[in-house]
């Protein structure tokens, strides 16, 4: 990725983007739940695609208000794009540097170190994290299906007259026979095992380690079929046209996500965001932002409380889920996680 497709000039706005409130309700969710399991340090927060960093520094700035002492607290970021790489760093930190940031770590502005890598397998190990992944999800690849008269087909994709187009397997593909549940209802599926695989090694890690992961996407729960698309200039777009310039996106399915996790780690949720945001007290924080700001500042807070909330916009259609570790079954049956 070698342009930022986050805000007004990208394709996707997101909510960190849209209020503060949204980033800093989650950085009281993670520090509550961390306290929750006696503040084991060292500890790190472990974003995937973390976009411009926005997230991120609300959630650090949350941190640095709540804490009274050191933390030994480590951030690591989870980027494929070295553009924005870039990006995250003149959002965070103060150090000017352009060279290649993978492997870098560079102090943020509020004093906790903060690494880049390309791939969960790089991050450190044995150490209490917190995993975090926003709008991440429903960029992993997917295959997609159709039922037919003979039976399951894999939609493919092939190059003929000089275009791109997509086509049936002509046979079962192995994706197929693998994939699919005996019991799938409906007549077009997306799964996408890359998930399942990711889902793999972040409960392994909190199983061996300990850990909290919050999965935060646009999605449903086994309900939609075709949701694949393109986005360019925050309009829908082919996805088979002007590849490479097109931003690819499907809703994530969240009962593929919580099946696969199940018997893995502590499932809790999904609940919509409009669930999760009111029950953090997003109406309460809402009003003490107000009291501080001017009408048009004031305004401005009405309009993203109603994006993030509205079950029109946002509301409704993300969706919270997160994952314990096995171990703190009984525990969370005496004190479960808040929001949910």
């Amino acid at each position: 990725m070698s342009r930022d497709v986050f805000g007004s000039r990208g394709d996707f706005i997101t909510s960190p983007e849209i209020s503060q409130v949204f980033g800093e309700l989650i950085g009281v969710w993670f520090y509550n739940e961390w306290c929750k399991v006696g503040s084991p340090q060292p500890f790190q927060l472990v974003e995937f695609g973390p976009g411009r960093g926005t997230l991120a520094d609300d959630i650090l700035r949350v941190f640095s208000k709540l804490t009274t002492i050191d933390l030994k607290f480590s951030v690591h970021f989870i980027e494929v794009s070295p553009h924005l790489c870039q990006v995250q760093k003149a959002k965070l930190c103060l150090d000017n540097i352009e060279e290649d940031l993978y492997g870098k770590t560079l102090l943020t502005k509020y004093d906790y170190p903060l690494t880049w890598h390309p791939h969960l397998v790089n991050v450190p190990e044995e150490i209490f994290s917190l995993y975090l992944a926003h709008e991440f999800f429903d960029a992993m690849p997917i295959h997609k299906f159709q039922k037919t008269p003979a039976g399951w087909r894999e939609i493919l994709v092939d190059f003929k007259n000089g275009e791109l187009q997509f086509i049936l397997s002509r046979n079962p593909t192995a994706a197929a026979k693998l994939l699919i549940d005996e019991k799938e209802k409906r007549d077009h599926v997306e799964i996408s095992p890359g998930s399942g695989i990711l889902l793999d090694d972040i409960t392994k890690r909190m199983r061996e380690d300990g850990g909290i992961t919050l999965i935060v996407d646009y999605g449903h729960f086994g309900t939609k079929t075709d949701t694949f698309r393109g986005f360019k200039n925050h309009q829908l777009h082919d996805p088979l046209k002007n590849v490479g310039d097109v931003d690819l996106t499907a809703d994530v399915d969240f009962q593929f996500l919580s099946k696969y996790a199940n018997g893995k780690a502590i499932v809790v949720g999904p609940v919509t965001q409009a669930s999760f945001l009111k029950n953090m007290g997003i109406d309460a924080r809402l009003q003490i932002l107000k009291l501080n700001t001017n009408a048009e500042s004031q305004k401005s807070l009405e309009t993203g409380y109603d994006m993030l909330m509205n079950s029109n916009q946002m509301g409704e259609r993300f969706k919270f889920l997160a994952l314990f570790p096995e171990v703190l079954k009984d525990f969370l049956k005496k004190y479960p996680p808040s929001g949910f």
